[in-house]
């Protein structure tokens, strides 16, 4: 008869795990795309270190977007330190549903500031995230304005009395 309760008990464990399981595989999915940006400006400032830029003016330029793309690197790695460390206490929350199945203890406390501690690292990990696309879309150099030479002639206007061509 024990024994059907430790088993019974367990069933529950595995049933209140599947939920924090799915956060953990979402959290893998966020990191794969925050790894991949990262890569992404990795191979970027190692294509302009690469440039040895002829006059002086081209320089500044370069420095200036390795600037920025140092500031987007170092964002990118706050948010997968703070992502990882949210499936680190996920797991942590995880484990210690089984300690207290196995030890009978209990576990709200633990398991409570557990939770709220991997939710405010994945929020604070957002928000770098967050910050580091704003700097990389205020950054961007696309759009008439950068290309003046480029930019869509102005159709002049129609007299009503001119009919279309």
């Amino acid at each position: 008869m024990q024994q059907d309760t430790a088993v019974s008990a367990i069933a529950h464990t595995i049933e209140l795990s599947i939920a924090p399981v799915f956060l953990i595989s979402g959290i893998a999915a966020l990191l794969a795309v925050l790894t991949s940006r990262l890569s992404r400006i990795v191979d970027r400032s190692r294509a302009l270190e690469a440039v040895l830029p002829p006059d002086m003016s081209q320089a500044a330029t370069i420095g200036a977007e390795m600037k920025v793309l140092f500031r987007r690197a170092k964002l990118i790695n706050e948010a997968i330190t703070l992502c990882t460390m949210t499936a680190l206490l996920i797991a942590a929350v995880i484990a210690i549903l089984f300690l207290s199945a196995f030890l009978q203890f209990d576990m709200a406390v633990p398991v409570a500031l557990l939770f709220i501690a991997g939710m405010g690292a994945l929020l604070l990990g957002l928000v770098s995230f967050l910050r580091e696309i704003f700097l990389a879309t205020a950054s961007l150099r696309i759009g008439p304005h950068q290309f003046p030479r480029l930019s869509p002639t102005p159709v002049p206007e129609m007299r009503k009395d001119q009919p279309p061509r």
